[in-house]
């Protein structure tokens, strides 16, 4: 299926090793994931969405996206498609204001409980859906259950904890209507319920094990950078001891470099809020 990557950090950075210059970067992925690629990056507050349904290791654009991106918050996406057709407006990351959203995984039988899935999303946001995939159904999905009837939220409003409620609610009426998330990882069995994903606001960022491997990384081995950053901080080399962090990475699968990774387990749901407090939600 699809591999996602997930960037925020206490200062703005270039993704261009993870992207393109890693081993296993993603623009090398997507020669088994050819079915569009997209970078969402936030500049000044906001997201700022580039997406193509070619390969992305054939697309110039790519190289070229990835090389300029400088940012705290970055979300990019490579498809290999379950539902929908190649084309653009099937192509991740979706975006809804200032939220983001790239997802691994498969709704089995989408055809046929798509119409509830419509339902259960407001018809404030229905008309936003453009594409075919359940990743974008599923998305407006958990925005439905964040916003709710209210006409306005205030941005910091949305809290970390106000975030993973909506997820959870969101992804309890997915199962309840289609079954429990595969906690098997079969590539190819579109028979299974596959849910992981990323999603951010640009300050807050998740990341959900939904039977797709995801993989975080918050700290490294040795920063080659620790005698000129202005941020370094024990958290940089080593796990935290209070909580925050200076940088998350969500990844489909480990990426070489100097990162240390750990293995989220199917199920497993963690962020950071704006003031970069890692949590196990």
């Amino acid at each position: 299926m699809c591999r996602i990557f997930g960037f925020r950090s206490v200062i703005q950075s270039q993704v261009h090793q993870s992207l393109v210059h890693a081993d296993n970067a993603l623009g090398l992925q997507s020669q088994d994931h050819p079915d569009g690629w997209g970078v969402a990056y936030y500049v000044l507050g906001a997201p700022h969405v580039v997406k193509s349904s070619t390969t992305a290791l054939q697309d110039s654009m790519f190289q070229k996206v990835s090389g300029v991106v400088s940012s705290e918050t970055v979300i990019a996406h490579i498809r290999k498609s379950t539902q929908g057709e190649k084309t653009i407006l099937n192509t991740h990351p979706f975006q809804f204001g200032r939220w983001t959203f790239a997802h691994n995984g498969h709704i089995p039988d989408f055809q046929k409980v798509k119409p509830q899935l419509k339902q259960w999303v407001l018809p404030r946001f229905r008309r936003f859906v453009l594409g075919e995939t359940d990743s974008e159904w599923l998305f407006y999905l958990i925005i439905s259950h964040l916003y709710g009837n209210n006409q306005q939220v205030a941005h910091r409003a949305i809290t970390l904890d106000r975030l993973a409620e909506a997820v959870h609610s969101a992804l309890n009426q997915v199962r309840n209507l289609i079954g429990e998330i595969s906690n098997v990882d079969v590539e190819g069995d579109l028979s299974r319920n596959y849910l992981t994903f990323v999603m951010t606001d640009g300050e807050a960022m998740v990341g959900f094990h939904g039977g797709k491997s995801l993989y975080y990384s918050t700290y490294k081995k040795h920063c080659s950078e620790r005698g000129t950053c202005p941020s370094f901080a024990p958290e940089c080399e080593a796990a935290t001891q209070t909580g925050f962090v200076n940088h998350l990475i969500f990844s489909s699968e480990p990426l070489s470099g100097e990162n240390v990774w750990l293995e989220m387990k199917s199920g497993d749901l963690i962020g950071v809020d704006w003031r970069m407090k890692l949590q196990h939600l």
